[in-house]
């Protein structure tokens, strides 16, 4: 099948206090077995939050009528230019499921004194505008201003390692409080001098109150592999699982460009061998071997088998497209996004009305 023709590589003082905004239940969320991973189309990732009451509320969907199988979102960090209302405002205009929102100085600063205010403020806007999100902490320099993602979880610094921890902590408190369906992050660079048996020991350890705090809050923390880092692969992601223990609140982001770039497996099988495990989607178009975040039509994936087995496991959260660095051109890229997925994705299922006849479903 060839791909729909249409038109980079990035996803950070320590904050203060540790109280942050007061957590709230997440909408619409199932409870996950702790004891074994979640089968394709069941897992608590798939099943989404708040996320999918909003977007119901938005395109009317009910009795007679199927939502389509795939919701898609757009990332914040593409529209660092624009204030977050206004961005929020255009994703909605343009009709986007969702936001991938990143904690950042210039949107939702999560260093900010006043974030519990912040946060209800932007929960409030949400909902009136129908939009579901997962909280991104990709931010680049949200940390230290020198350092790109820095400081990390691998960082020789104990106190460096739990200054990104904290922030996380934070994260997921943002996210209950928003209604967010997950909190993603990354493992980081491994620094150097640090070998490699050490620094799978130090990201285990710092993310330990993460997932503690995930699992107080409700809310999956979805690690993202990242090219480069130490854990850049799904067998990254499934040695960081064991490590744990398979805790019941890790769960996995999966970048479909990345997979691209350097998985073994083509995307679509990279998604339906991740499905029990995934909690955010994250998506652009890329090129074998090289980590450069591409417009859609402008590298070399395959969408429209890639969008099947996605919407073949089942997932409901967010499928967010993640174009960091066409950001001086963000509402360009988000008008041109959602019609290009929206074409190369399965139609919505088709349902009969009480007369028996076909009925349109979107």
């Amino acid at each position: 099948m060839s791909r729909n023709p249409e038109h980079g590589p990035d996803h950070g003082p320590d904050h203060g206090p540790e109280q942050g905004p007061q957590r709230r239940p997440v909408r619409g969320r199932t409870p996950e077995r702790p004891d074994r991973a979640p089968t394709q189309g069941s897992s608590p990732g798939a099943n989404g939050t708040g996320a999918g009451a909003r977007t119901g509320a938005r395109t009317g969907v009910g009795a007679g009528t199927a939502a389509h199988p795939l919701r898609f979102g757009y990332g914040t960090n593409g529209l660092t230019d624009l204030r977050l209302d206004d961005a929020l405002g255009l994703l909605a205009d343009l009709g986007y499921d969702g936001v991938g929102l990143t904690l950042d100085h210039m949107h939702l600063d999560p260093l900010a004194e006043d974030l519990t205010a912040r946060t209800r403020r932007v929960a409030r806007r949400l909902d009136a505008l129908g939009l579901g999100v997962t909280v991104e902490t990709g931010a680049r320099y949200v940390l230290d201003p020198r350092r790109k993602h820095g400081p990390s979880l691998l960082d020789p610094d104990p106190e460096d390692r739990a200054r990104r921890a904290r922030l996380l902590v934070r994260a997921v408190q943002v996210a209950a409080d928003l209604g967010a369906h997950a909190v993603h992050c990354f493992s980081g660079v491994t620094p150097a001098g640090t070998d490699t048996e050490t620094a799978w020991k130090r990201l285990a350890e710092t993310l330990a109150p993460v997932l503690d705090a995930a699992a107080t809050a409700g809310v999956p923390l979805a690690v993202e592999p990242e090219p480069g880092h130490l854990l850049a692969t799904l067998t990254d992601f499934h040695t960081l699982r064991r490590a744990l223990g398979d805790p019941e609140h890790l769960g996995l982001t999966l970048d479909i460009g990345h997979c691209q770039c350097l998985e073994p497996l083509p995307p679509a099988d990279c998604v339906r061998a991740a499905a029990p495990w995934l909690r955010h989607v994250q998506i652009e178009d890329m090129r074998r071997g090289v980590h450069e975040h591409l417009p859609f039509g402008d590298g070399e994936i395959d969408f429209p088998p890639v969008l099947e087995a996605l919407a073949a496991t089942g997932y409901q959260g967010l499928t967010v497209v993640e174009l960091p660095r066409h950001s001086h051109a963000g509402p360009h890229f988000a008008a041109r996004s959602l019609p290009f997925l929206r074409r190369a994705a399965p139609a919505p299922p088709t349902r009969t009305n009480r007369s028996g006849e076909p009925s349109a479903t979107h």
